[in-house]
């Protein structure tokens, strides 16, 4: 009976914090946004490094350095974002490396307190970092376009959805 009773007490006030930390999902899904798989591929290990050596590029020092241990699978994006639009937060696996084609795009990251977008418009590009809680909205009246390449470890997701932060209030 002791031991009835003592099963019944731990499971009552798991069942009570759990009620009292539980809260509603907050991700925040694409709206209005439509990212299409040009092409997808996968790579084996690789490292590369190039470093152009002055007075190449006007006398700066380039340097550019990947390098992965086990399968990567690599995507080509087009990026759709209607007037509006918006990829809701989320994250990467890897990094993306975007070139805005059309319009203009707002990127905003989730640890950024002031909540200070960066507008990027058709010729410029950016670096969405991996494991790193952003949105990118279409604050325009033109549809605004991109083309990403991603890299992610093989098999994982290229998206992962992510809770509102609350440092923006769109």
């Amino acid at each position: 009976m002791r031991r009835k009773l003592v099963w019944f007490v731990l499971s009552a006030g798991m069942m009570v914090t759990a009620l009292f930390h539980a809260r509603p999902a907050t991700a925040t899904p694409p709206d209005k946004f439509t990212s299409t798989t040009i092409a997808k591929g996968q790579f084996g290990e690789f490292q590369a490094f190039t470093q152009f050596i002055p007075p190449v590029n006007d006398g700066n020092i380039w340097l550019s350095r990947q390098k992965t241990k086990g399968l990567s699978d690599g995507y080509v994006l087009n990026n759709v974002w209607q007037p509006g639009g918006t990829t809701g937060w989320h994250t990467h696996p890897g990094h993306t490396l975007v070139i805005v084609t059309a319009g203009a795009v707002t990127a905003y990251q989730g640890d950024d307190p002031t909540c200070t977008g960066t507008v990027y418009t058709a010729g410029m590009s950016f670096v969405e970092a991996g494991d790193h809680v952003h949105i990118v909205r279409n604050e325009g009246t033109v549809e605004a376009q991109s083309v990403a390449v991603r890299l992610v470890p093989a098999g994982q997701p290229g998206r992962i959805d992510a809770d509102d932060p609350g440092n923006c209030h769109f």
